[in-house]
C-alpha cells in the first residue's frame, strides 16, 4: 500500500499541474490584475492628497477672509459710530441755529408789533383828539350861542383840557 505522502507527491502528477496553473494565476494577478488595481490606488491618493492640499489652501483663504471680514465690520462699525457722533454734533447745532433764529423772529415780530400799536395808539388818539375838540366846541358853541370853530384860542383851550385829562390818566395807571 502507498503511503499517503507517496500519494500526494506523485498522484498522476496533478501536482505539477496544480503548480503550473498556481505560477500561471500568480504570474496573471501581478501582469494584468494588480498593476491596474495600484494604479488606481495611487491616482486615488493623488486625488485625495490634491484635495488635502486644496483644502488647506481653501481653509487658510477662508481665515485670511474671515480675519478681514471682521476687520471691515469693526471699520464700519466704527466709521458708523463717527457718522452717528457727527449727526448728532450736526443736529445739535442745527437745533440751536433754529431756536437763535426763531428767537430773533420772535424778536422782530414783536417790534413790528409794538411798533404798529404805537402807530394805531398815536392815530386814534389824533383821531379822538380831532373828535374830542370838535364836540367839545359845538358844546360850547351851543351853550355859549355863537360859534366857537374859528377861534384859535377855543381850539387851544381844548387842546389843554385834553392835556390836562391825559396827565391825570397818565398819573392814576402809574
Amino acid at each position: 500500500m502507498r503511503t499517503s505522502a507517496e500519494i500526494f507527491l506523485l498522484p498522476n502528477g496533478t501536482f505539477f499541474v496544480e503548480f503550473a496553473v498556481f505560477v500561471f494565476i500568480v504570474f496573471a494577478l501581478t501582469k494584468w490584475i494588480i498593476p491596474p488595481i495600484n494604479k488606481a490606488m495611487e491616482e486615488r491618493q493623488t486625488q485625495i492628497r490634491t484635495s488635502l492640499e486644496a483644502a488647506d489652501v481653501a481653509r487658510t483663504q477662508a481665515a485670511a477672509a474671515d480675519t478681514e471680514r471682521r476687520a471691515a465690520l469693526d471699520e464700519g462699525r466704527r466709521q458708523a459710530g463717527e457718522i452717528i457722533a457727527q449727526a448728532q454734533s450736526d443736529r445739535s447745532s442745527i437745533v440751536e441755529e433754529a431756536r437763535r433764529e426763531a428767537s430773533e423772529a420772535a424778536a422782530l415780530v414783536t417790534v413790528r408789533a409794538e411798533a404798529s400799536m404805537n402807530s394805531e395808539r398815536a392815530s386814534a388818539l389824533a383821531s379822538l383828539r380831532r373828535e374830542v375838540g370838535t364836540l367839545a366846541l359845538t358844546l360850547a358853541s351851543k351853550v355859549v350861542g355863537e360859534s366857537l370853530a374859528d377861534d384859535a384860542r377855543a381850539r387851544a383851550t381844548v387842546d389843554r383840557f385834553i392835556a390836562d385829562l391825559e396827565a391825570q390818566a397818565n398819573g392814576a395807571s402809574n
